[in-house]
């Protein structure tokens, strides 16, 4: 493949390059971490918190990538297949190094219905930067004390911008399912923020 060819590599779909690099041209696999390699340690670094295992399930994530490219089949789209890796290494993770106590919820809510988190003020500062800092800080404290099932997918919907429909590819759980959750972790999230915001509690 001629470097005109490897530069329009870029315009490609992700589809596109995997099958790429499926069929024996590595640099697509270079393509594919270049577009992936930041959105996908954002994701990891939400669940570990910790700078040296985000690293290490991202270099694992493309490792495992690289080692079963055949394995992946068109019928599904690429950032499911990949972000299904990295979610399956996270809970792996998470087997290994943590205690937290999974809570049952019920799956008979009214899961149509959407719950926004409405950001309230936390910090009286003209500076809007250090505002918008406070605010995501605290956000993160609150989506820490929320169970993980909860945690975990609000994080792919709000924060990552997954559909529905790839959050159920990834997590093998039915649409009403995701969606019940998706609405219980924000209103605990927003229950937490409301309590911090009126001095009720700490985060």
């Amino acid at each position: 493949m001629n470097t005109m060819h490897s530069a329009q590599l870029r315009t490609y779909s992700d589809e596109d390059v995997m099958e790429l690099f499926q069929g024996g041209y590595d640099e697509a696999f270079t393509e594919i971490v270049n577009r992936y390699r930041e959105r996908i340690h954002n994701f990891i670094f939400r669940y570990t918190r910790n700078h040296l295992d985000c690293e290490d399930i991202v270099q694992e994530t493309f490792f495992r990538v690289y080692r079963s490219k055949h394995k992946y089949e068109r019928i599904a789209r690429f950032s499911t297949w990949l972000y299904t890796i990295a979610n399956n290494l996270i809970r792996t993770h998470h087997r290994k190094t943590s205690r937290y106590q999974m809570v049952s919820i019920f799956e008979g809510e009214d899961s149509d219905k959407e719950l926004y988190i409405d950001l309230v003020d936390v910090a009286n500062t003209p500076d809007v930067s250090l505002h918008e800092n406070v605010m995501v800080e605290c956000i993160q404290k609150a989506l820490d004390k929320i169970p993980s099932e909860f945690r975990d997918i609000l994080i792919m919907r709000d924060i990552q911008s997954l559909t529905y429909e790839e959050i159920m590819e990834i997590t093998g759980l039915p649409m009403g399912t995701v969606k019940s959750r998706i609405n219980r972790g924000r209103a605990r999230v927003q229950v937490l923020l409301q309590k911090y915001s009126d001095g009720e509690t700490y985060l």
